[in-house]
């Protein structure tokens, strides 16, 4: 048994793995063909970390992360990312009122209080860089400065997604932004042709809020999460093996030419500027962990850390700017690469 922040005895782990299987089934029975989105975004949620989804327009990602949002439960707040966003825009509005005098309220971030659950950034990509600084901080710390004081948010998990497609008035996220973001999702068009069928044609995927609504809100209790994160994180082993095995992952997609990879048609003395930062390694960690715990073990195995290596990895292995433009197609390749080449321990 666990306790929530106010000491009260809460579900145990049996219960809370059950409550994520109901969330699992429930929000792939409303985002149809993103199972695998589904369920990194769920680890990330046991592991307390920011999500980044990217994709084309209209394959879902708001849908998507309003949907997890409404199962987490809690105080929610938004902003759409645009060109012409300032930061202070995250912090403050100002009006005019009534009485024709100004007044200034709570932007977004501050508009729940301390108590904020999910803040879903929008379009993230089409914000200046000014903008991305201030999300860093709150990423990074969950606090900032406004209205003279400090401000806490222990309970905030950060959502936001990007688009693909449109390159004018966008701007690309800076390294140290993505590697705040714990895990990176790709969500593409479902490939199932009963899948796209029922998109198109059934009526109840037409309407979007009436389609989160038929969630269970607050099923995964967001108060109480940190606790479980914490816990899962202490009672899921990782054997000596396991580590090496990590480590030697790790050090390959650093220098893939030390490590004997290949990638075909590409020189991989040429491939890789940066390597995976150790912030990077405790998120993958964290996450092998979360997927054990969630498929029913106490122990991390090799699956697991294939399960979520690239999507926790991928956006924190930066390329040299020449291959840089093809990264969604060179990055999986040299992740395969790696699994390819680093023998897999025996237990």
């Amino acid at each position: 048994m666990m306790a929530d922040i106010s000491g009260n005895t809460t579900v145990g782990h049996a219960e809370w793995r059950d409550r994520f299987q109901q969330a699992e089934t429930a929000l792939n029975g409303v985002v149809i063909g993103q199972t695998r989105a589904v369920r990194l975004i769920l680890l990330s949620v046991l592991c307390r970390g920011h999500v980044l989804l990217a994709g084309d327009v209209g394959t879902g990602k708001t849908t998507l992360l309003r949907a997890v949002a409404r199962i987490i439960g809690g105080p929610y707040a938004r902003i759409e990312g645009t060109v012409d966003l300032l930061p202070t825009d995250m912090l403050y509005t100002a009006h005019i009122d009534d009485d024709g005098r100004p007044r200034i309220e709570p932007g977004p971030v501050l508009s729940q209080g301390e108590d904020l659950s999910i803040f879903f950034f929008n379009e993230i990509n089409r914000a200046r860089p000014q903008v991305h600084a201030l999300l860093l901080r709150l990423m990074a710390e969950r606090s900032l400065t406004a209205f003279r004081r400090e401000w806490t948010f222990p309970h905030l998990q950060v959502f936001a997604d990007r688009n693909q497609i449109e390159r004018d008035e966008t701007f690309e996220l800076p390294a140290a932004a993505r590697d705040r973001f714990m895990i990176e999702v790709p969500v593409n068009a479902p490939t199932d042709p009963d899948q796209r069928i029922a998109l198109a044609f059934d009526t109840r995927f037409h309407d979007t809020d009436s389609l989160i609504a038929t969630l269970p809100q607050g099923l995964l209790s967001f108060r109480q999460l940190n606790g479980l994160a914490r816990e899962i994180q202490d009672v899921t082993f990782a054997s000596p093996t396991l580590q090496r095995y990590v480590l030697d992952l790790s050090e390959a997609l650093r220098d893939p030419a030390a490590a004997g990879l290949e990638v075909q048609g590409l020189d991989v003395a040429r491939l890789v500027r940066g390597g995976v930062s150790p912030r990077g390694l405790q998120a993958l960690v964290r996450a092998a962990r979360a997927a054990a715990w969630l498929d029913g073990r106490d122990a991390v195995m090799p699956q697991d850390l294939r399960q979520v290596l690239a999507p926790v990895m991928g956006h924190r292995i930066f390329l040299t700017p020449g291959f840089e433009p093809r990264r969604e197609t060179i990055v999986p390749a040299l992740v395969q690469a790696a699994f390819d080449k680093i023998p897999v321990p025996a237990s």
